[in-house]
């Protein structure tokens, strides 16, 4: 079975399980502080992807890092994760976690680049826009690309809407090449 479909399942129960509890909210921040400690030490992912280190030990080391930061019910997913052996997999399930949460929540991510910075009024007609264009709440992550020329690229999942300048002359370069 792919780890994709794997780290969807366990990310699910986490999720319904938070859901019961009234829980999203803190499980998301648990699995923040996860995230941030991870990435900020080599040796933990090394251990959590070791097939030497027993699940039980992974548990008992990740108890210990994170002792009285999280709540029992992520310390008892922590748990399941390494004596099922899919502690490796922890990274891609606090990812699947977070979308799943979104998802649930009819929120869409979505990033937008432009060519020049844009001001609050035309970040809030930008955001309302696409709002509208999902159906869903819109969370943007806005960056700058000098190279767009003008204009902006918005990237919602798989789906990418380019109303570039560079965009619209590479069309019209290829147009014109086609008709020549």
């Amino acid at each position: 079975m792919s780890s994709t479909i794997v780290s969807r399942r366990y990310a699910t129960a986490l999720l319904d399980v938070a859901e019961e509890g009234g829980l999203v909210e803190q499980i998301a921040s648990d699995l923040e502080l996860i995230r941030e400690t991870m990435a900020g030490s080599r040796d933990i992912v090394n251990m959590l992807r070791s097939p030497l280190v027993k699940g039980d030990v992974k548990a008992r080391i990740l108890k210990e890092v994170f002792k009285d930061k999280l709540s029992e019910k992520t310390i008892l997913f922590i748990d399941l994760l390494c004596n099922k052996k899919r502690a490796a997999l922890f990274t891609d399930i606090i990812d699947e976690y977070y979308a799943l949460r979104d998802e649930r929540n009819g929120i869409v991510n979505v990033d937008v680049t432009s060519a020049v910075e844009l001001d609050d009024e035309q970040s809030k007609n930008l955001i309302s826009g696409l709002a509208a264009y999902t159906g869903k709440k819109v969370r943007a992550r806005l960056s700058l690309d000098e190279r767009l020329l003008g204009g902006v690229t918005v990237q919602i999942g798989d789906t990418i809407l380019n109303n570039s300048v560079r965009h619209q002359l590479q069309v019209l370069k290829n147009t014109l090449a086609d008709n020549a």
